[in-house]
This record gives C-alpha cells, structure tokens and sequence, in this order.
C-alpha cells in the first residue's frame, strides 16, 4: 500500500460480465491510401470501464485476423467469453475497474464493421470485390475516428496481438501523439516473404472455390471449401510443433489402426478438419482475402530502413514475443526493437514462454497478466501530468484568484512570472487565510516554498512526497523551473482506485 493506494496484484479477477456490441457511423468520407474513398463507414466497437474526468485513461484493444470488437464479457446467450477475457476485467492487467477500454472490429472485417459483406449504398447490393482495398494504416485512421468521437485527444495505451499487433505498431506511427504506450504482442513490422506465401495459398484456396464467383457469392452459396481450407492452413502456422505433438502426437481418431486409404487417420487432421468447419460458420470469405492482403501490404519501413520508418515515435513500447512462434518469431520483434533504440525511444522486450506458438499471446494469461500491467503500471508523471491549467501572474490580487478558483473549481493556482518561471503557489487554504486575515496582498499569502516534481520523476516517488508533506497537489517543472503542468493526489486516485 502506498499513501492510502492500494495495488490489484492480489484482487480476485472478475469479468466484466454482460456486454453488447455497439455501432459508430463515420460522418466523413474516409480516404484510404489507395486513393479510394469509402462512404458512410460503420466501426462495431464495445467498451470496459469508464472513461474518467481527464479522459486520460483510455486503452484501445486491436484484434487479431479473425477477432472481433466482443474482447471481453458476454454477450446474453453465449456459451463462452470475448476473446480476450483473460487479461480484461477487474482485477486483470487490463482493469476495467481503472481503465476506460475500447475494443473495435476493423474496417474491412465482416463483424459489425464496414466491410465486403455489407451493402454498397452505391448498387444497393453487397460490395463483394467493389469493396476497396484497405491496409492496417486504414484500419487505424477509422479507428482514430472513433477514438475521437469519445473526445479522446491522448490514449493510454494501443495493445494488440498478432495483426492487432501491427495495428498498434500502425499508430504509434500514424499518430504519435495521440498514444502514451504501446504494447505489440507476437507480431511485426513487416510482412515476411513466407508470411505473403502463406497468405497467397490460403486466398488462392478461396479464390478456387466454385462457389466463390469472384466475390459475388451473396445469397447464391458458400465459400465453405475454400475458406475451410485457408483456415486449415493458417491454423497450422498459429501452433509450434511442440504443441502439436504434445496434443495429438501420431495418435489415431476414432480407430485402432491406419485405414490405409484417404479417410481421416489422425487426429491432427480431425483438428484442423473442425477448425475449418467451425470458421466458416463465423466468418466471411471475402474479408478473409481482404484481410490478409492488408497484412501483406504491411510495412513500416521508409526507403528501406526500418530506423527511419519509426523516427517519429514518441511512445514508450513494450515488446512481447514467443519463443516457439514461428509465424511472427522473436527475430522480428528484436528487429523491432533495435530500430526503436537506434532512435532513442524508450522501449522494452519480453518473451513469453509456452508450447503454444503464436497463439500463446491468446492463452498464456498468467505471463500475458503480469508483463501488461508491470508494463502500465510503470507510471511517470509525463503520463498523467495535466499541462492545460489555470495559473496566474504575481501582480494579481486575492480577488482575482478567488474568482479563478470558482470558475475553474480548482484548489490549487500556480503563481508564474511572465517566462513562466514557478514562483509560488496559491491553495483553498491560503485563500481562507486572506478572508480570515483580511488581507489581500496576492504575494503575502502566497506559498513560495512551494513542493515540486519532474515529469520523468515515477507516480510512487510523487504519491510519497504527497504523503510525506501532506499536500494534495504539485507542480510540474522543468529543470529551469518553468511550468510544465500539475499533478493532484485526485488524478494518481484514478488510477488506483480501491
């Protein structure tokens, strides 16, 4: 416990229960980078928690290929949870009991969002292949909008796995100050020649369909065989060979001895037979190509250098991969990595490890848990200091700061000179001193030995100077003593609430 704050390390973790899906509609016209402009778009999103007073707590969650905006809870009548539910939740690393969390399916996806599958208000028919191309870099500018429309101007944190790791990637690129951490979880920042590969023989697999019609399949059939297939496939590259044998091993399905025909002998196949069928009924084929292609397109490089692509940053990031992933291996998070210390961000890289694969970042909630919230909860001033503030200059009276005070509703208003320079501080209780004292010289009840911090000073070091002087509020300072903003013991409760 630090003054009065106690951490949820030892909270029993809860769901956030029953949820629903919600819908925004993209007033503007979105402009893609294919030069294409797509209309009247509708983002599917859900939120966890409440957005605080300062809007300084929001995390927005990017999905994986097949994921959607149900992350976390349930939806009535479902026989089981969002698709993160592990690390979602009070009391989890993502505590929708401290944190406002947004979770959106992308642009292009076939759940909720503007995608092929949905009605073209140009033929008043489904877009099919009229649908435009969209990239990850697309796929964040809807999801700006919608950040937007909660009259967010700076989220916490972006976290994604997977594709929803290239996402968050994506917008610490595209907008580097509207994001204070990122978290990019078994992914990369370009898409690999095996990866393409993959990708290809799973839409190839679609496009071979008989029933796909080049699209136009709506209400005539379904790409069941073809999107099966493409599933099969990418299923295989989200296990490592070591859970596959721990899982099924050479281990026959429903029979004592090999068939010796093209029946199914093992369950290993059975697998990936179930996976197959299962997605079909979930998912669309034409967001599948459309998807995959987007991550194909992926590349945050810049004339080739990945250093240069990611010049801009100005997040912290965390970096997590697998260490038996062999669809997005270690390799390319470490590229990741030295490119971002080559530009002097501040950046960390963990590996998770598990049997799993690349589905790790799905299953392995207790490693997942722990490096996320170690990772937030690491909290710096800069991350929660709020710099727009009332202030006032040392030639003002005692009236003037009375009046600032109620119409602000503040009870702390710096004293600075006309360069901004700190030189004192004005509380409630200077205030009711004057009254008292009638007295209204602004200089002579003014505190000039006035407490501060640093921006880069940690939210545990200013919570105990908070505690050690019994003061609820202090100034921010740059290290020629001039303003930078102000922290109140209110803004550090927000983000440990009991």
């Amino acid at each position: 416990m630090l003054n009065g704050i106690v951490y949820r390390d030892c909270m029993k973790r809860e769901s956030v229960g029953i949820v629903q899906t919600e819908f925004f509609n993209i007033k503007e016209d979105l402009e893609l980078e294919s030069d294409k402009v797509l209309k009247n778009a509708t983002i599917a999103y859900e939120t966890y928690g409440k957005l605080n007073k300062e809007k300084n707590n929001a995390i927005l969650i990017c999905h994986a290929l097949s994921g959607d905006a149900h992350a976390a809870g349930w939806h009535e009548g479902d026989e089981k949870p969002g698709w993160w539910e592990t690390v979602i939740g009070s009391g989890k690393s993502l505590d929708s009991e401290k944190y406002f969390i947004i979770s959106s399916n992308v642009i292009g996806g076939c759940k909720g969002s503007t995608g092929p599958a949905n009605i073209n208000p140009e033929t008043n028919k489904e877009y099919g292949l009229d649908f435009p191309l969209v990239t990850i870099k697309d796929m964040v500018k809807a999801q700006k909008r919608l950040v937007e429309y909660f009259d967010i101007n700076q989220l916490f944190a972006v976290i994604g796995g997977s594709m929803g790791g290239m996402q968050a990637l994506q917008w610490m690129v595209s907008y580097p100050k509207m994001i204070k951490k990122v978290v990019a979880i078994a992914t990369t920042s370009r898409s690999s020649p095996q990866q393409i590969a993959f990708n290809e023989v799973g839409r190839q697999a679609i496009f071979t369909d008989v029933s796909w019609n080049k699209g136009d399949y709506y209400g005539k059939g379904k790409v069941d065989n073809g999107l099966s297939i493409a599933r099969m496939i990418a299923h295989i590259t989200y296990l490592s060979d070591v859970s596959m044998y721990n899982k099924f091993g050479r281990n026959l399905q429903d029979k004592n001895e090999l068939s010796y025909d093209f029946d199914l002998d093992f369950q290993v196949e059975s697998y990936l037979h179930h996976q197959g069928e299962s997605f079909v009924k979930r998912f669309d084929a034409n967001s599948y190509i459309y998807l995959t292609k987007a991550i194909d397109y992926f590349d945050l490089s810049k004339n080739g250098s990945l250093i240069e692509g990611l010049k801009n940053v100005d997040s912290k990031v965390k970096l997590i991969a697998v260490n038996t992933d062999w669809l997005y291996p270690p390799s390319q998070s470490k590229e990741i990595l030295a490119a971002l210390k080559a530009n002097d961000v501040e950046v960390s890289y963990s590996e998770l490890e598990s049997p799993y694969g690349h589905d790790a970042f799905l299953l392995e909630d207790g490693q997942l848990n722990y490096l996320i919230s170690k990772f937030l909860d690491d909290l710096y001033v800069e991350d929660i200091v709020e710099k727009d503030i009332a202030t006032i200059s040392s030639d003002a009276d005692v009236e003037d700061v009375a009046i600032l005070m109620m119409d602000e509703q503040i009870t702390h208003v710096p004293v600075i000179t006309e360069d901004k320079v700190l030189i004192g501080i004005i509380t409630a209780w200077d205030l009711s001193k004057s009254i008292a004292t009638e007295c209204d010289n602004l200089e002579a009840i003014m505190t000039r030995d006035v407490k501060t911090c640093n921006s880069h000073d940690s939210i545990e070091a200013v919570a105990r100077k908070m505690k050690k002087y019994n003061i609820s509020a202090l100034p921010v300072v740059y290290d020629d003593l001039k303003l930078a903003g102000i922290i109140t013991a209110d803004q550090i409760s927000h983000l440990f609430t009991n």
